[in-house]
């Protein structure tokens, strides 16, 4: 099993990229899908996140507040509560990929991991990629995806690490500059030359 983890800045284009994995025969697993699939009921993670955060970051129904948690932890200064966030919930997803790396007879996975570095996760891959765009590109994908205020997701590119912190660790670094032709053909280049 070749293990490729593919990390980058919120709206670099880690779906896209990743899917051309996909349909190349490879495992996609998405962190951010697996996060919110653990978060979006109860569960032993919205748990341990209700005893760290306390009860005004849960719904009603036991589901993680997703808005109430961010804006504790994108708060200006907020780094030491982020890092308590990414440590307990890095360990409840990373247990997801173990599981579904374990089980697959595929020959390749592909890991979408925003903080790929920061949960060590990159220790278990066999190859690690940057994917970087442009910040303005970055921030209109964002605007599209999420539907938030200008000022709040500039707050949360703020909050990430720059460039130079994902090329620096990465095996290979992929600049996406919004064509999907090219983007798609670095990903094979990269699964042929794996192969």
């Amino acid at each position: 099993m070749t293990v490729i983890g593919v990390t980058g800045p919120s709206g670099a284009g880690k779906s896209l990229f990743c899917s051309y994995f996909e349909e190349a025969g490879c495992l996609h697993l998405d962190c951010d899908k697996i996060y919110h699939t653990l978060v979006d009921s109860p569960s032993d993670c919205t748990r341990a996140l209700e005893a760290e955060f306390d009860s005004s970051v849960i719904n009603p129904d036991g589901s993680l507040c997703r808005p109430a948690l961010a804006e504790i932890v994108f708060a200006p200064g907020a780094d030491k509560l982020r890092a308590k966030l990414n440590k307990i919930t890095h360990a409840f997803v990373l247990a997801e990929v173990r599981k579904a790396i374990n089980s697959t007879d595929k020959k390749c996975a592909v890991i979408d991991a925003p903080l790929l570095f920061e949960a060590g996760y990159e220790k278990e891959c066999n190859l690690t990629i940057a994917l970087l765009a442009p910040y303005e590109e970055r921030l209109e994908r964002l605007r599209a995806r999420d539907n938030r205020p200008v000022e709040a997701l500039r707050a949360r590119m703020a909050a990430a690490p720059s460039d130079e912190f994902y090329s620096s660790r990465a095996s290979l670094t992929v600049i996406n500059n919004g064509d999907s032709d090219k983007l798609s053909a670095a990903a094979m280049k990269i699964l042929n030359e794996i192969k």
